[in-house]
């Protein structure tokens, strides 16, 4: 933590307290996490405070390291304000495009149930989530995971820091774990992108992840990217 810069240290001491804060007072997780807008947990400030929420201690420990390792790159290369402004757009356009994808879902299962169930899934069903249980039948139980089902974590945010690295320091090598070989900046992110892309259009519900809010991230950072290189002339965009 020596190393890290002042915003990347704030965030991951942020998200440190969220996590154990989430373990200590019941129902927080509820109250911060990122819900459907039609969901009857959803609450305005939750744009913001899923980005501070995970589910379990691997979750938080991957995202803030990769934070402490990009992040703090690109803090001292754009500054704290710009890089706070970045993050937190990636993690804006990361719940965005998740919720876009959620209500695409929502509109294939809908007309499939009659309205007594669909009027049971938004009455019922955000309790049945809370309790550990869900509808039996199929497509209820699909539709009401939608639903009412809460996004957490910062791995938009995270992904997003990710694109801007790779794209402001492309060949930048940098060595793998798995397997143990150098690579360019730019290959890991096009990889990760590539990765995230694949697994959100497979039909995999089963894996708990928002693949979409990864690439939410990513695409929501390279627009404002794009955007800060047309409207400066300053080569550092501070």
């Amino acid at each position: 933590m020596r190393s890290a810069t002042p915003v990347v240290k704030n965030i991951i001491i942020i998200n440190v307290l969220f996590f154990l804060g989430s373990m200590a007072i019941p129902g927080l997780d509820d109250l911060l996490s990122g819900y459907y807008w039609s969901s009857s947990n959803f609450q305005p400030w939750q744009l913001v405070t899923h980005m501070f929420m995970h589910a379990s201690i691997g979750h938080i420990f991957f995202n803030m390291y990769g934070l402490y390792l990009f992040g703090s790159a690109l803090e001292n290369y754009w500054g704290s304000k710009r890089f706070l402004t970045y993050y937190i757009v990636s993690g804006l356009g990361a719940f965005v495009l998740h919720n876009a994808m959620t209500y695409y879902e929502l509109s294939q299962i809908i007309p499939q149930l009659s309205p007594s169930e669909w009027d049971m899934v938004r009455a019922e069903g955000a309790a049945a989530i809370q309790e550990g249980k869900n509808f039996i039948d199929p497509l209820m139980r699909k539709a009401n995971s939608a639903l009412n089902t809460g996004m957490v974590g910062a791995s938009g945010a995270v992904f997003g820091i990710l694109l801007a690295f790779g794209m402001l320091f492309p060949n930048t090598e940098l060595m793998l774990l798995f397997p143990p070989i150098p690579l360019k900046a730019k290959w890991l992110v096009f990889g990760y992108g590539a990765i995230e892309l694949y697994s959100a259009v497979q039909a995999n519900p089963g894996d708990n992840v928002a693949h979409f809010a990864h690439l939410g991230g990513m695409i929501s950072g390279y627009i404002l990217l794009k955007y800060w290189q047309k409207n400066t002339t300053d080569n550092h965009w501070r």
